[in-house]
């Protein structure tokens, strides 16, 4: 017996299981298409589909949805996987993870919507079209020249079967619609409340199968959902105005459909969409630009509500476990969620303050060394262990991501800096040796009353004498105070500098 045919007998059987498999915990998916990269929308909707299923201890499933073939980019699945793993989004079954209800490729799942389309032209809900391209196109021309909305005709519905038979022996290609009723379909949305809508007023009867065989992408969501027992469906507020034709397929095949809830959209702070030239759709823009997953997961929370989150109490990082206690549908607000990127900054530095003081340190001290040895590959560098904690424990309150301590401004605590040789008084250098060489306890307090004593009993003024130090040990004009920096270099590497230059 070949693969193929096993594969269809289990499709078979797993209907028939189907109708006594009754889940008690909520099964919600996500359903993404492989069209290139995780934006921060799919990332949201991953991200709140994951939370309801781990507050109730139910099951959370990635579905790739790649029936329009033209669309698909290669490698994106595995892409896709590796943003939501780096989020820290667990995936309970799907393409990589397996499960009882796969495939979970749409592409691999068409000999099973062959046999379910099949049951809709059997009880009548569906019907061969074979209209050509060219007169749909005709009937859009003719639509939108008399300002009215383009919609198709329904024309085959009308087809006889002697009609149909002929069209087909003759080689016609067809496509499969679903005949549309007049029906006002309503459903109670989980974040927006009641919706009423009568699609057959604004729309012809949608194809369900195209001509190459592949399933649009209402009908295999509609019966993907309901075979994998999906018992929630939280996506985009742009899928709403479908969800009363999916409620019509299901009452076609006479399924209870799930219960649906549309998130809004994300907009930036002044209301205006999303662009992919402000680097703030792509997650993997984000991850790139030094921001941390748990971060950029509270940063969506705090736009969108859902949580906790109470106004002007300031910003208050979770863990994926507190996030998830905390989620309750009934709190996202139906308006836009605006973005607010000083939330995301402020999020980001939180996250490294959770890292320093956890088991993750260690990743820290690592990155942040890789990254010194990126920027200055050709410099002698100071990166041991013992100096980039030093430096991770100063910088805590003054970097919202790790990358900021291999900018220029900070580029001093991990190199010797070029120098402007002008307005160094070496003799005064040399005498300034002896004292800091003295100097047991070499913390900031005590350096700058050393520094203030030294500029006192030998006739320089301390802002002279400042600058002259800044100068030696950073290059830089100004950043941190000079009994800052001393103290982050540590009395070896500060005298060491000053050395340098009164040799």
């Amino acid at each position: 017996m070949n693969s193929s045919l096993l594969t269809r007998l289990f499709s078979s059987q797993l209907y028939v299981l189907h109708k006594r498999i009754h889940t008690k915990t909520p099964r919600v998916r996500f359903a993404p298409s492989p069209t290139g990269y995780l934006h921060l929308g799919g990332l949201r909707t991953a991200l709140y589909n994951y939370l309801f299923a781990k507050s109730r201890n139910g099951t959370f499933i990635l579905r790739i949805e790649d029936t329009d073939q033209t669309r698909k980019v290669e490698g994106s699945i595995d892409t896709l996987v590796a943003d939501l793993e780096w989020a820290g989004i667990e995936c309970h079954e799907g393409p990589k993870h397996g499960g009882m209800f796969g495939p979970y490729v749409q592409s691999e799942r068409l000999h099973i919507y062959q046999d379910y389309m099949n049951k809709l032209l059997d009880n009548g809900s569906a019907y061969k079209c074979f209209c050509t391209e060219r007169r749909l196109n005709l009937l859009r021309r003719d639509a939108v020249r008399s300002q009215l909305t383009p919609k198709y005709d329904n024309r085959c519905r009308n087809l006889t079967a002697a009609e149909i038979k002929e069209k087909i022996n003759n080689g016609t290609p067809y496509c499969v619609r679903f005949k549309l009723s007049s029906d006002c379909s309503s459903f109670e949305d989980l974040i927006f409340g009641g919706i009423a809508y009568d699609v057959s007023l604004n729309e012809g009867d949608p194809v369900l199968m195209k001509s190459d065989g592949f399933p649009t992408y209402h009908f295999a969501n509609v019966v993907d959902d309901y075979l994998m027992n999906i018992t929630h469906v939280l996506r985009g507020v742009e899928w709403q105005i479908s969800t009363t034709k999916h409620l019509l397929i299901y009452k076609a095949f006479g399924w209870s459909p799930p219960q649906y809830g549309h998130l809004p959209l994300i907009v930036n702070s002044d209301g205006t969409k999303l662009s992919k030239r402000q680097s703030d759709v792509k997650v993997e823009d984000y991850r790139n630009n030094g921001i941390l997953p748990l971060a950029l997961v509270n940063y969506i929370t705090l736009s969108g509500g859902g949580f906790d989150h109470v106004p002007g109490a300031g910003v208050r990082l979770k863990t994926m476990d507190q996030l998830a206690e905390e989620f309750q549908i009934e709190r996202i607000s139906s308006h836009p969620s605006r973005l607010n990127p000083d939330l995301l900054q402020e999020c980001n530095r939180l996250d490294i303050k959770r890292m320093m003081s956890s088991s993750e340190r260690t990743r820290l001290v690592t990155k942040l060394q890789e990254l010194v040895k990126q920027t200055y590959p050709e410099q002698s560098l100071n990166v041991t262990d013992e100096h980039v904690n030093s430096v991770l424990n100063w910088a805590i309150t003054r970097i919202t991501r790790i990358e900021d301590l291999v900018s220029p401004k900070f580029g001093f605590l991990w190199i010797l800096p070029s120098r402007n040789q002008e307005d160094i008084n070496v003799d005064l250098l040399k005498k300034l040796l002896g004292h800091l060489e003295s100097l047991n306890d070499f913390e900031e307090g005590t350096i700058k009353s050393r520094l203030k004593e030294f500029s006192s009993n030998n006739d320089v003024k301390f802002p002279v004498l400042m600058k002259m130090l800044r100068s030696v040990l950073s290059g830089l004009s100004e950043g941190p105070s000079v009994a800052e920096m001393m103290h982050l270099l540590g009395k070896s590497q500060s005298l060491d500098r000053i050395k340098a230059i009164v040799r």
